[in-house]
């Protein structure tokens, strides 16, 4: 039930981190995946340990880069996936920014809008791309990568969390819209992961005291906990999962 045999996935963002665990098991479950990230010689990296790890499998990497504040760089690598791939099955969006920390109040308004076009509208304009052609196979999966921020407070990046939360709701409104076509949106809502994104929060001493005496678990998470998840989401043991939110902190939330 979780074979991913024979489909295609972009996950942006997929370079290193969460976007690379997804990347690497879904790839191990026999999807042709997109490696995508700013940074070509980066993806080319993952790219080629992804391919050595399956060799002995139908998953295959190949790197298309983006930058995902820009539409242009987005459409075409979409495009090209097609070209390469034929279709597109699977899209994950997991690429995201988080440029300020502090109080809201005194964030830059250029901060602010980096924030929701990079984490919000980006999804948005990737999701009006790939739909139409899921609908038109009655087939699809699309995984937005939110995080606990999309559900509770921050005093410090609270900007992120705002953007976060939109995840969520797009994915309800993507999910509550395409479902009748067979094509299920769903979101992955990480806590404190021990990702380069996160190291503010988790190079801080105190945060890191804070959010480890808090987690039933008493750690933070590691990035290849969530590649599962995300087959799991992308997958037919998945096939009437449509516009949830997957939590996974340990059981910080609960």
């Amino acid at each position: 039930m979780f074979d991913l045999t024979g489909k295609t996935a972009i996950i942006t963002g997929s370079s290193k981190g969460i976007g690379k665990s997804i990347a690497m098991q879904m790839a191990l479950q026999g999807a042709k995946v997109v490696v995508s990230s700013r940074k070509a010689e980066m993806c080319e990296t993952t790219a080629k340990e992804i391919n050595d790890a399956c060799s002995k499998t139908e998953g295959e990497a190949i790197v298309i880069p983006c930058n995902i504040s820009d539409k242009t760089a987005l459409k075409l690598l979409v495009d090209e996936t097609n070209i390469q791939f034929e279709k597109i099955d699977i899209l994950v969006c997991n690429a995201a920014t988080n440029p300020y920390f502090g109080s809201i109040q005194d964030i830059p308004e250029e901060a602010f809008d980096k924030v929701m076009n990079n984490n919000i509208k980006s999804n948005h304009l990737l999701c009006q791309m790939v739909i139409p052609e899921m609908i038109d196979r009655k087939d699809g999966s699309i995984i937005f990568i939110s995080s606990v921020g999309g559900i509770r407070a921050s005093t410090v990046i609270g900007a992120y969390n705002v953007s976060k939360a939109a995840d969520i709701m797009l994915a309800k409104n993507l999910a509550a819209e395409f479902g009748k076509f067979n094509v299920r949106t769903n979101v992955i809502a990480p806590g404190l992961f021990k990702t380069d994104f996160a190291k503010a929060l988790w190079e801080n001493p105190e945060i890191l005291k804070q959010s480890t005496a808090t987690c039933p678990m008493r750690r933070i998470g590691e990035p290849d906990e969530i590649g599962g998840a995300a087959v799991f989401l992308a997958s037919k043991a998945a096939s009437f999962v449509n516009g949830h939110t997957l939590v996974i902190d340990g059981g910080s939330t609960v």
